[in-house]
């Protein structure tokens, strides 16, 4: 290593400078960027002035160091960091890797001892080091083959300038420093002794212990005087002042590579905070798109093919596997993907390259000629390419890329076709920004691109013209496919290589990817319902909504529309008199859940029948009416579509119908779930993790009292209300339990003592009282929710014990009321993802599981933190064990995880 050059780079000094250098700038979403566009700038710039052949930017750690330790007024009269500064240091760190270069920080030091680190070592190998940094701290280093350069006034800093700077040379600093004191950094130093007297002293008695032990011998009284009474303040501040050479690191000196850029992992990020002067400028250095963000040799032309003969799927199939990997892309008939027919298939081997392969154009369901405006034009028969694609599909050492591609792995499996392995660029967006857009292809390509896509509607139209896919022109229809196939491409570029940058990798590879095959199974299997309960259940609610509309009218006096909220409010609040009337910006009053549900509490009889038409009006419209319109007329069962991008949380959504939200406390809930039912000789077996989140919260909060209750199987809620409010486990009133309930679930949300008194209709004063009694018992668990909060005001999102990221942009809002939520969302979203991530984990190793034990069971649905499985009677009992055994094992805690299992006909009663 005797010839290389290693530059370190003062990262933390980067920031501030760049900070007060900028006026205010926000990228679209309000996020203040000045400070980061300011870095990226300085980083530009250097990476073009020094040629480095290993390089690091090195970050100061937030929280205490040593220094704290040896003198804890360190650095106390530094003010308070700026507000808008604060969601900018994790996107400083994000955008040094997005450079490609080694971003380095140690818990419990400063930049600087690390920077010494690398420079020792450096030094013991022969290396030439340069330091880039204008920090005085630093001259201390400074020495042969050690130099420091201010990058901003483009200045070196050698020994001499050292010495012009300190009237020392650098291994003098120290001394200098203890005697000088530092204002900025609170280090005391003697009083009265300032830099050019320190010099003096030092330069005539030769380091600080000499000045020190002949303080007696210096003729001015004054200096005398303060040296002989403030010599352990001098020594206490070299210790301050000298940086530590020996932090023990994990990325060795020879870790710190100084290779270019990934444009894409770098211009993606950028265009993400809207620099696009920035863009321009990168995509010139480093020779890319500006365009697509892809490398230069990308074709800067789209090279689209339609594919119409055997020989030209043939050709694109051996490119595929000469490339090792290839883009797919269905269009069907439905969004359905169990109902939808293959129309085509575009294929992408690269950037830029794609096909189209149409398959049912102008061809009807059974085969026969459609009823089109065009008789079938020149495709290849369906089974002829379903035989060639087949192979290709199921080809292990071809990588499939999709954008949603669980869509197309379900449409393929109609036609017995498996697709493995695969990547999911939607997914890869999810785990990389889950919280801070949205990760269809459309937003993707616009946020990664700068693309806007072809809507569907310009090839396909709109409303009653609209027509479906297998009725577009060949022409329009190529252009419409082989774009999504090149835009996933494109974008498989850009996030796969983040996934490593960011150390996302295991989240996206253990958590997500696998996944995909297992919800394709569910969403096949789908679960079976009583068609005629449901429909009794339907005539039940119509019956009962028209006796709450009657008497709703009653007690208004007149008829009304009750689903109208503006005829609602004039009814409540200005016909009643009601108190509690707010009206919106639009002049209506607001006649929300909270507002009816406050005025029902007040006893006020027509809002509460109210709240019971609503309930009843939205279990029949949602449920027992759509679900019978859902049945699968070829399974007789229903097929929810689970969402794997929808929520920052990482939680599986249902649509299609949503089965998640149907109420479990209420009868009616019940009874809708009571028509959810096993197939004949088989069972429905519920698991369901036993307050997961509570568990969570006791462990990543260490609350020993908490966990203890866990480990000895109490009742968690009991023991809490036995804690909080100091009364006996033996004979607890029930009223006081449901207290402790309330309390123990509403914290892990951020509960306000506004939003406690309201559940349990007590004064705010109580709940107050509650909290505060709840938070002395458990002083872990405010410690958590504080060191949460702070640590998401400083990165911008908040991590589960898995590594998912959960992005809360909003968290420095201005806003009290949108930081407010945030904040609250923040102390949640590492317990309910965590919780999200466990079950994953069961979900994923669940198959395997049953069919080593030979078991025939089947997971049809996943709602939060239950699963339902179809058993065959016989072996229920040898089931019960494995699902436990799977879903207890998905994690290891310091509390254990608990699964309730429950066996019986319908849903309603296994769970």
């Amino acid at each position: 290593m005797s010839a290389e050059h290693v530059v370190l780079i003062d990262g933390s000094g980067f920031i501030f400078r760049a900070f007060f250098a900028l006026p205010p700038m926000t990228r679209d979403d309000g996020v203040p960027v000045n400070a980061v566009y300011g870095f990226t700038n300085m980083l530009m710039k250097l990476l073009g002035e020094l040629d480095a052949d290993r390089i690091a930017v090195i970050f100061d750690y937030s929280g205490r160091t040593f220094r704290n330790d040896i003198y804890p007024e360190y650095k106390a009269n530094r003010s308070a960091t700026p507000e808008d500064l604060i969601p900018q240091f994790s996107l400083i760190r994000e955008v040094t890797r997005a450079f490609n270069l080694p971003c380095v920080e140690k818990e419990g030091y400063e930049a600087d001892d690390i920077i010494a680190t690398y420079t020792r070592l450096a030094r013991e190998a022969g290396a030439r080091v340069t330091i880039v940094s204008s920090d005085k701290d630093m001259m201390q280093l400074v020495g042969e083959n050690v130099t420091m350069y201010d990058g901003l006034k483009g200045r070196r800093i050698g020994i001499d300038e050292v010495v012009e700077k300190f009237g020392v040379p650098p291994e003098r600093v120290i001394d200098v420093q203890a005697l000088a004191g530092d204002s900025s950094d609170n280090i005391p130093g003697v009083p009265g002794i300032g830099i050019k007297t320190a010099a003096e002293l030092i330069n005539r008695f030769g380091d600080l212990d000499a000045v020190l032990a002949r303080a007696g011998e210096i003729t001015q009284p004054k200096r005398r005087e303060t040296l002989l009474a403030n010599g352990e303040a001098a020594r206490m501040s070299r210790r301050l002042v000298t940086l530590v050479d020996d932090v023990t690191l994990d990325d060795g000196l020879e870790t710190l590579h100084a290779g270019p850029p990934e444009v894409a992992v770098l211009t993606a990020f950028l265009k993400a905070q809207n620099f696009r002067g920035i863009v321009t400028r990168v995509e010139s250095w480093l020779g890319a798109s500006a365009e697509s963000g892809d490398q230069a040799e990308a074709p800067a032309d789209r090279d689209y093919e339609l594919v119409q003969d055997r020989a030209g799927l043939e050709r694109w199939i051996a490119l595929a596997r000469e490339v090792g990997a290839v883009t797919v892309d269905c269009e069907t008939t439905s969004l359905d993907a169990l109902a939808a027919k293959l129309v085509g298939v575009s294929l992408s081997v690269e950037p830029g390259r794609a096909c189209y392969i149409p398959l049912g154009h102008g061809v009807a369901p059974d085969g026969e000629l459609g009823l089109s405006d065009v008789s079938a034009p020149e495709q290849i028969d369906l089974d002829v390419a379903l035989g060639l694609l087949g192979p290709l599909l199921a080809d292990r050492s071809v990588l499939k890329i999709g954008q949603n591609i669980k869509y197309d792995m379900a449409v393929f499996a109609n036609y017995g076709l498996t697709i493995t392995p695969v990547d999911d660029t939607m997914l890869m967006s999810y785990v990389l920004d889950g919280g801070l857009h949205g990760h269809s292809m459309d937003v993707l390509s616009r946020e990664h691109l700068g693309i806007d896509p072809i809507p569907y509607k310009a090839v396909a139209g709109v409303g009653k013209k609209q027509i479906t896919f297998d009725r577009v022109p060949l022409e329009a229809a190529l252009e419409y496919a082989a774009e999504d196939a090149d835009i996933t491409a494109r974008l498989h570029r850009v996030l796969k290589p983040r996934l490593v940058a960011e150390r996302m990798v295991t989240v996206y590879e253990t958590l997500e990817r696998p996944l995909i095959p297992v919800l394709v199974d569910m969403e096949r299997a789908g679960i079976k319902v009583d068609r005629s309960a449901l429909e009794h259940l339907s005539r039940d609610f119509a019956e009962r909504i028209a006796v709450y509309g009657e008497q709703i009218h009653r007690l208004a006096g007149h008829e009304f529309t009750i689903g109208s909220p503006k005829q609602l409010g004039e009814v409540l609040f200005d016909e009643m008199g009601l108190a509690g009337g707010k009206k919106s910006k639009t002049g209506a009053y607001s006649t929300d859940a909270s507002v009816l549900e406050s005025l029902a509490a007040a006893g006020h009889e027509l809002p509460a029948r109210v709240l019971d038409w609503r309930q009843l009006t939205k279990l029949k419209s949602t449920y027992t009416d759509a679900l019978v319109a859902r049945i699968n007329p070829h399974t007789g069962r229903v097929h929810t579509s689970f969402s794997m991008a929808a929520a920052a949380t990482g939680r599986l959504a249902s649509s299609d119908p949503n089965l998640q939200n149907i109420p479990i406390r209420t009868e009616e809930g019940r009874k809708i779930r009571r028509a959810f039912i096993a197939d004949a000789g088989h069972k429905l077996m519920s698991a369901d993790y036993s307050q997961i989140e509570l568990r969570l919260a006791a462990h990543v909060a260490d609350v020993e009292p908490l966990k203890q209750a866990f480990h000895d199987g109490l009742d968690i809620h009991a023991m809490t209300a036995a804690q909080v409010f100091d009364v006996p486990l033996e004979g607890m009133d029930p009223m006081i339990r449901r207290r402790a309930k309330a309390i123990n679930f509403g914290i892990i949300y951020g509960i306000s003592p506004f939003g406690l008194a309201r559940q349990l209709g007590i004064a705010q004063g109580d709940a107050k009282a509650y909290i505060e009694a709840y938070f002395e018992r458990f002083p872990g668990i405010r410690d958590y929710m504080e060191i949460t909060k702070e640590t998401c005001r400083k990165q911008g999102y908040v991590t589960t014990l898995f590594g998912r990221r959960c992005h809360l942009p909003g968290i420095n809002d201005k806003n009290p009321a949108r930081r407010g939520f945030n904040e609250r969302a923040a102390i949640n979203a590492p317990l309910q993802g965590g919780a999200a991530d466990i079950i994953k984990r069961a979900m994923i190793r669940m198959p395997a599981a049953l069919e080593v034990a030979g078991l025939r069971a089947r997971m049809l649905l996943q709602v939060h933190d239950e699963l339902i499985f179809e058993v065959p009677d016989d072996e229920v009992e040898a089931t019960a064990p494995v699902v436990k055994a799977v879903m207890e094992g998905a994690a290891h805690l310091s509390v254990p995880l608990v699964v309730d299992t429950g066996v019986a006909d319908s849903w309603a009663d296994a769970h």
